[in-house]
């Protein structure tokens, strides 16, 4: 697992690290919980690279069970906890040219081959994209309960909740909700600073 880890280094803040330790070790001693918090912490993360390839959701999903299985055979080889992102990422980042060969079988395998070439050339800016999103995820997980579920529903959910429904939600004023909002994303761009983002 590790020699996959390598081509793609991201760091990943402490404690996230030190969560991803003992997530690691609870699911290597058979704690079904863990896993599932893992899985959950890590999902977006995962399903985005297919979705920055341009797959649609049927095939992002199938890239992304694909992805969970390796994690699980391969969970146990993982000597460094800072790689797990890195290896999630170069993961699903094969998984993605692997099913394109997959879909063209008619192609000449020259043409099929720049194609890749091509695209790979590509990988780092979505890399770096990928990385980012999951910096910008780990920073919201550090934010009071409200405001992260606050910020989730004005930007994370597609499409977007209104205001009135986000108050309701979250028994506000609706009047508040732009006051709020300002206060939350202040406090997300502080912790996103620290983490030096």
């Amino acid at each position: 697992m590790d020699d996959n880890a390598r081509s793609i280094q991201l760091e990943a803040p402490k404690e996230t690290i030190a969560e991803d330790e003992k997530l690691v070790q609870d699911c290597l001693n058979g704690d079904e919980r863990a896993w599932n918090r893992l899985i959950d912490k890590y999902k977006r993360l995962i399903y985005s690279v297919p979705v920055k390839y341009g797959f649609p959701p049927e095939d992002a999903a199938d890239i992304f069970q694909n992805v969970c299985v390796d994690l699980f055979t391969n969970l146990s080889k993982l000597r460094k906890i800072e790689s797990l992102r890195s290896w999630l990422i170069t993961v699903a980042t094969h998984k993605c040219f692997h099913s394109k060969r997959q879909k063209r079988p008619d192609v000449e395998l020259d043409a099929m081959e720049q194609e890749i070439a091509e695209e790979i050339a590509i990988a780092p800016e979505i890399l770096q994209e990928v990385q980012e999103e999951q910096a910008v995820r780990d920073a919201v997980l550090k934010l009071t309960p409200r405001c992260a579920e606050l910020v989730r529903m004005l930007f994370f959910e597609q499409p977007p909740r209104p205001y009135n429904e986000v108050a309701q939600a979250l028994g506000l004023a609706t009047g508040s909700i732009g006051f709020i909002r300002g206060r939350c994303l202040g406090r997300l761009q502080k912790i996103l600073a620290e983490v030096g983002f």
